[in-house]
This record gives structure tokens, C-alpha cells and sequence, in this order.
């Protein structure tokens, strides 16, 4: 099977629902799409936070793909409206000062991957020491999820953020976490 097989199916089974799917999708394409916009933005946490809402974004959506389509190109599309969309409302938000709350809908949170199992058995004390090693809002949702056990609903909630882009965050959080255990051992 060559790439583009692959990518297909996993195009295919993230379009199903498969959790692993969008896991992959987000490890293929993450570099592509921050340094695009570090690119833009010349702004490391405006580059992250725009590909954390990129890929929020397209696994909410990414039943409207069209295979006819390059995926990469389609993501970049995505992540250059949402920076656009960031700029005109920092422009708006000097003209006026009010700010607008988003709905959060629930949805059920999936079952522990891999990531989750080698986070868990980890010594509470090596663990801690590792958790401080990523920036602090990917330590901030590690907390939320792991010690104070909340579901991705209450999480977007205190985080004031839309759960697709609490579920991309943490997604994002324990791969870099997972490395952090990896290189450790």
C-alpha cells in the first residue's frame, strides 16, 4: 500500500469516526500546518492556538471532504481562514470591547487510547515532573482530564473553548507527553 492509500483510509475511517484516524491525521500533518503559520503569524502561541483550531475544525467537518481534493491543501485553506477570521476580530475587539461566549455541546468521550494507558502507569512523581515540561495550557487540560477527571464538556467549559478544540489540544498534549516518556526511559 503506498501513501496515498494509506492516507485515503485513514481519510476514510476519520470520516467514520475513528479516533485513531484523526490521531494519525494530526501527527501528519501538524508540522505542515504550524509552520504555515508560524510563517503568518511570526508567533509561536497565534501559530498553535490557529492549528489547534484548524484541526478542530476539520474533524468537525471533515465528512465535507471531497477526495477529488489534496487533504494538506484543504487544511491550509482552513487554517488561512481561521487566521484571517483571528485577525478581523482582534481589529474588531479594539473597536469594541464586547465579547461573545460559545455554546458547548456534549458529546461523550471515547475510550482510553494508548497514549492514555502508558500516561496512567507512569509513576505519579516522574509523571508530574514530565507534565511540567509542556507549556502550561497543554499542562492546564493534562490536569483537567487526568487529576481532576473531567469530561471534555466540563473542560470546555472551564477553559471557556469550543470541545472540538478541547479534544484536539489534549490529543496534542499527550503525544507530546508520550515523548517527553519515551526520551526519559
Amino acid at each position: 500500500m503506498n501513501n496515498a492509500d494509506d492516507l485515503e483510509t485513514t481519510i476514510l475511517k476519520a470520516k467514520e469516526g475513528n479516533q485513531i484516524a484523526f490521531s494519525r491525521l494530526l501527527d501528519m500533518f501538524w508540522n505542515d500546518v504550524y509552520g504555515f503559520q508560524l510563517k503568518r503569524t511570526e508567533n509561536e502561541n497565534d501559530s498553535e492556538d490557529i492549528t489547534i483550531q484548524t484541526f478542530s475544525k476539520a474533524f468537525d467537518k471533515i465528512h465535507t471532504f471531497n477526495d477529488k481534493y489534496v487533504f494538506k491543501t484543504w487544511l491550509i485553506a482552513i487554517s488561512k481562514n481561521i487566521h484571517i477570521d483571528l485577525v478581523r476580530k482582534r481589529k474588531k475587539s479594539l473597536l469594541d470591547s464586547r465579547s461573545n461566549s460559545e455554546a458547548i455541546t456534549t458529546v461523550l468521550d471515547v475510550a482510553p487510547t494508548m497514549e492514555d494507558q502508558l500516561i496512567q502507569e507512569q509513576n505519579l512523581a516522574d509523571l508530574l515532573h514530565d507534565i511540567k515540561k509542556l507549556k502550561p495550557h497543554y499542562q492546564e487540560v493534562i490536569n483537567l482530564r487526568y487529576f481532576q477527571e473531567l469530561s471534555y464538556a466540563d473542560i470546555a467549559t472551564a477553559l471557556n473553548e469550543p470541545m472540538n478544540n478541547v479534544k484536539v489540544k489534549l490529543l496534542r498534549a499527550k503525544k507530546l507527553l508520550l515523548e517527553i516518556i519515551k526520551n526519559r526511559k
